[in-house]
């Protein structure tokens, strides 16, 4: 377990990363983007033509003897729900950083961009269980809070159901919400639950990978451990058929995320741990 010190000291660096990205540049996105669904009961006024007729408030056009309609605004604040995946192949990464590394600087970034805009936040990391919930609340601290689980959280599980993170979701989150699913999506078999839960929310999947991911070189006779099982196993990636099989499993896990997603109409994002996730966020926000 990391020491407290050396844990404030990690929040405190991806609060100033973070924070400065969500300030300047996507908070008006956001804001934008993510514009309040609901409608709240304002006032009531005079008819004018052209309003709905459905609209009319028939008690106090009774009372007056005249068409009074009711006048809706719509709700600012909105809650978003950051759904982090803290499995074991969370823990893949090449080049300069861990996929979970990226996540969390994603999920922090989004975060401080609604608390910009005064909106609530919550957080579920899930494995093929539910590890952990903080349900969502406005302010820094809460903020800071949610960056610190991201960091040191262990989970007990180290495999992976994004079905069963959806259904528990689904039980939590009574209004709709801002959701944003961060994982590698390596499961299959959530599309039912995923239907339900993007039709009541407005649901985004990033999708977050390391570019070694996709297919194993050629480099012999090789020990590799599978990140959510343990199991160590010799693999020959000198055979063509070995290597081929692989990048197709790992094609059908990429492809299945990005059609089911679609079909649902949640929206997706597709991360690499050497890219800018600036742009791909930024892009998304303003085709929205």
């Amino acid at each position: 377990m990391t020491d407290t010190k050396d844990i404030l000291k990690k929040v405190r660096k991806i609060e100033i990363k973070t924070k400065r990205l969500s300030n300047h540049i996507f908070s008006g996105e956001y804001h934008s983007s993510f514009k309040g669904r609901g409608m709240t009961f304002s006032e009531v006024r005079q008819y004018q033509y052209g309003d709905d007729v459905r609209s009319i408030d028939w008690n106090v056009t009774a009372r007056y003897k005249e068409p009074f309609v009711k006048v809706f605004e719509e709700e600012r604040e909105l809650t978003m729900m950051l759904m982090v995946d803290i499995s074991g192949s969370e823990f893949f990464g090449t080049q300069s950083q861990f996929k979970r590394e990226t996540l969390t600087e994603i999920a922090a970034t989004l975060a401080f961009s609604a608390i910009q805009n005064n909106d609530k936040v919550g957080l579920i990391l899930f494995s093929d269980d539910i590890e952990l919930f903080i349900p969502p609340k406005k302010g820094r601290s809460h903020v800071l809070r949610i960056i610190r689980e991201l960091i040191e959280f262990e989970g007990k599980s180290k495999k992976t159901n994004i079905d069963n993170a959806l259904k528990y979701l689904g039980n939590v989150l009574k209004k709709k919400a801002i959701v944003f699913v961060l994982s590698d999506f390596m499961d299959t078999n959530y599309s039912k639950t995923l239907k339900i839960v993007a039709k009541k929310h407005d649901l985004t999947g990033i999708h977050i990978y390391d570019q070694r991911e996709a297919e194993i070189p050629n480099i012999g006779l090789v020990p590799m451990q599978d990140t959510e099982t343990d199991e160590i196993i010799w693999v020959n990636t000198q055979r063509k058929e070995t290597r081929a099989n692989y990048a197709k499993a790992y094609r059908e896990k990429v492809t299945y995320f990005q059609n089911q997603f679609k079909r649902s109409g949640a929206g997706i994002i597709s991360v690499c741990t050497e890219g800018n996730y600036v742009k791909k966020l930024l892009g998304y926000f303003k085709a929205k």
